[in-house]
């Protein structure tokens, strides 16, 4: 199996969605993730969604998404006994995740100077909406907040539609993804110089990075994007949505050798013999006219049998398809995205997200189930030295 980080422990204090998916992928990757919740409560995604069966288990399906192969560990950090313990933990971990607003840490005594004098090798990881240094920085925002405040939603949706956020919450999952990248570089630069290392991950950052080549053209050519619709970045004009007799099919045939087999493929060669459109010039000169041209012949059949005709032209083109068509698609099972997996007390099987890329031509599942809130907490604390006479007094003073 996959496990590069087989060995790695990571003590995991971040919840809802961006922390918990940045531990999760360490923990695809083979690491040991010990997460802590507070006991009775647990991580807020736990309760809710359309299963309630699940949800009475602490195991709702925004909690299943990215949950799966850690350990629970109940301790409530508001109690000093609770605190200690999640000092020791520390002690002896490879990778510390936070996701509190910037400050609280520090007074709870879990700081990045504070753990690094207990762990002079700790990979410290903040995750937050604004990063830990600016004048934004003591602002919470969830995932639409910083859809809004990124810019994204004045890029999509139609001229006229009004701002329109992206349908799924894409900044807290590349959050996740961009701090589980930030503590591997963390690991290894930790590896390297024998210090702790600290890295910040914001999700600000991460959204605007998503956007890199709108910034980099706006700042050099003072371009500013507007709402593109279902239209191609590119601007061809042989390129973006078009309306078949059943559905829509997205096109990208960006350059002339595309634009060329394109037309070949849907049997328009009297396109390519007219004056109007011989050079890329030409076609942007006369964009409205060839769009309006190729429409016609796109509605003469069903959006599957041109997407079938242009693969075999090796054109890019893809019917736009609903969640639930995808999912079935040959193409998502043969590389194995997703584990399908059984939760106790839970009759049906319930499926997860594995990692996002194949290693070694295997996909890379999660190790075990997402477990009940607690589970793990007296094996993970007994094998930190933690014995009988001091599980009960933890439990009389309310830490776990």
């Amino acid at each position: 199996m996959f496990q590069p980080l087989k060995g790695v422990r990571v003590v995991d204090l971040s919840q809802v969605l961006a922390g918990p998916y940045a531990t999760y992928q360490l923990a695809l990757m083979g690491a040991e993730v010990i997460k802590i919740e507070k006991p009775g409560e647990g991580d807020w995604t736990r309760k809710g969604g359309p299963i309630p069966e699940l949800a009475e288990q602490g195991l709702a399906p925004a909690f299943l998404t990215q949950n799966a192969g850690k350990k629970s560990v109940g301790l409530n950090l508001k109690t000093a006994e609770g605190l200690a313990v999640a000092r020791e933990l520390i002690a002896g971990a490879d990778v510390f995740v936070e996701n509190y607003k910037p400050g609280v840490a520090e007074r709870l005594g879990l700081g990045f100077e504070a753990l690094r004098e207990i762990n002079p090798r700790l990979v410290y990881c903040s995750i937050s909406a604004y990063g830990q240094t600016g004048p934004l920085s003591p602002r919470p925002a969830y995932d639409h907040v910083i859809q809004g405040m990124c810019g994204i939603m004045l890029t999509t949706g139609k001229p006229g539609d009004g701002a329109t956020k992206v349908g799924a919450p894409y900044v807290d999952y590349a959050t996740g993804m961009n701090a589980a990248f930030a503590v591997l570089a963390g690991l290894r630069e930790a590896e390297r110089t024998g210090t702790a290392q600290q890295v910040d991950v914001a999700m600000l950052d991460t959204a605007l990075m998503l956007m890199a080549s709108l910034m980099t053209m706006h700042l050099t050519a003072g371009w500013t994007p507007a709402q593109n619709g279902n239209e191609a970045w590119s601007a061809s004009p042989s390129s973006g949505a078009f309306q078949t007799s059943d559905g829509i099919l997205m096109l990208a045939a960006n350059h002339i050798g595309q634009f060329r087999s394109l037309c070949q493929a849907i049997d328009r060669g009297d396109i390519l013999q007219d004056p109007r459109w011989q050079t890329p010039a030409d076609l942007a000169a006369n964009a409205a006219d060839l769009r309006a041209t190729l429409e016609e012949t796109f509605l003469t059949r069903t959006a599957d049998a041109w997407e079938t005709i242009l693969e075999a032209a090796a054109v890019p083109a893809a019917r736009v398809r609903g969640l639930d068509e995808v999912l079935k698609e040959d193409q998502v099972r043969a590389r194995g995205i997703l584990s399908e997996m059984r939760v106790e007390g839970f009759d049906r099987p319930v499926h997860v997200p594995n990692l996002s890329f194949l290693a070694n031509g295997a996909p890379c599942a999660p190790l075990s189930a997402p477990v009940g809130l607690g589970h793990d907490t007296e094996e993970v604390l007994r094998g930190i030295g933690i014995d009988d006479a001091r599980l009960a007094r933890l439990q009389g003073a309310g830490a776990i």
